[in-house]
């Protein structure tokens, strides 16, 4: 457990900030480039975990760039190479204060506020009779505020976002229209494999031309749920349970051990062996929704193999 990383603390040539997220830490670099680096935290309810999960930083770092790979057709991203299995290098870009969320299915959060007797998400009016995970007729955008770390992103509505200026009508038109189309994309290859994808999120950025790109992490299973698309009907139909790939499965185990979030609160005791089941859990997920093997790289010294294959690429 002890091969994880957590916490970074680089100091790269011509380097300005360095900016510490929930789990990846970015290096500005000269105001021109910015090295992400994926740790292996883990975040539920918008709370780090104790202990880190092994190989998931390399997991959602290679997930991620694989999809805006497969998405560069249809939109734009920030991405200019990744030198390490934990790292991308991206373009510099102003992000928009938002997160776009998109649901095809009433899933996790959108089926708590359903429970809880909630009709309307994010200006968005649901029908009448839902079940938890129930196919939705068209996909729907609930977007959230993006906070600061240690904040609780917060629903809102489109209609908000524009009266209060968060982001301008022409740019969110924009957001709209990149979040359905990279869902549609990411559905048509989830289908392709097996696999239904749920809901996710999507950020965005402007870069200093005024493009706007996506930025950040693209249907990984800390910002995306999978269900087995095999026996979804069938589990929906006797009101089962869907077998899932996603961070859903622990957050459900958190709710199970009395943690939500809420102030006062205790993180409950990651065991060794939960640890494991979670590494292997992302670890499947990788191999379903990419295709093929996982190749664990080195991680007898992450630290300073990320920095050596960082360097290596600057000196470029």
């Amino acid at each position: 457990m002890n091969n994880t990383i957590t916490k970074t603390s680089f100091e790269f040539p011509n380097q300005k900030s360095v900016y510490h997220g929930k789990v990846r830490e970015v290096y500005n670099i000269n105001d021109n480039l910015l090295v992400m680096v994926a740790t292996d935290r883990l975040s539920a309810f918008d709370v780090i975990m104790p202990k880190g999960i092994p190989f998931k930083g390399q997991i959602l770092n290679q997930i991620a760039t694989k999809f805006m790979e497969m998405t560069s057709d249809i939109v734009p991203n920030w991405l200019v190479a990744t030198p390490d299995p934990n790292v991308a290098v991206g373009h510099v870009c102003e992000p928009f204060k938002v997160e776009m969320v998109i649901r095809g299915y009433l899933a996790g959060h959108a089926a708590r506020e359903y429970a809880a007797g909630k009709r309307v998400l994010c200006g968005v009016t649901l029908a009448e009779g839902l079940k938890e995970n129930d196919k939705l007729t068209s996909p729907i955008i609930t977007p959230s505020t993006k906070e600061e770390i240690g904040l609780h992103d917060v629903d809102i509505s489109r209609e908000d976002i524009l009266a209060r200026g968060i982001v301008s009508e022409e740019d969110y038109l924009v957001l709209e229209q990149y979040t359905q189309a990279l869902y549609k994309r990411g559905s048509e290859i989830a289908a392709a494999r097996g696999l239904i994808l749920v809901d996710t999120k999507y950020e965005f950025g402007k870069t200093k031309e005024g493009k706007i790109v996506l930025i950040d992490e693209i249907h990984t299973p800390d910002s995306s749920r999978y269900f087995y698309a095999d026996g979804y009907e069938e589990r929906q139909a006797k009101g089962e349970a869907q077998k899932q790939l996603s961070k859903e499965f622990v957050r459900q185990w958190l709710i199970g051990n009395g943690f939500q979030g809420q102030e006062g609160q205790q993180v409950p005791e990651m065991t060794d062996e939960y640890i494991t089941s979670v590494s292997e859990r992302y670890i499947e997920l990788y191999e379903k929704i990419i295709g093929e093997p996982f190749v664990k790289a080195d991680v007898s010294n992450i630290n300073e193999r990320i920095e050596k294959n960082v360097l290596a690429f600057l000196a470029k």
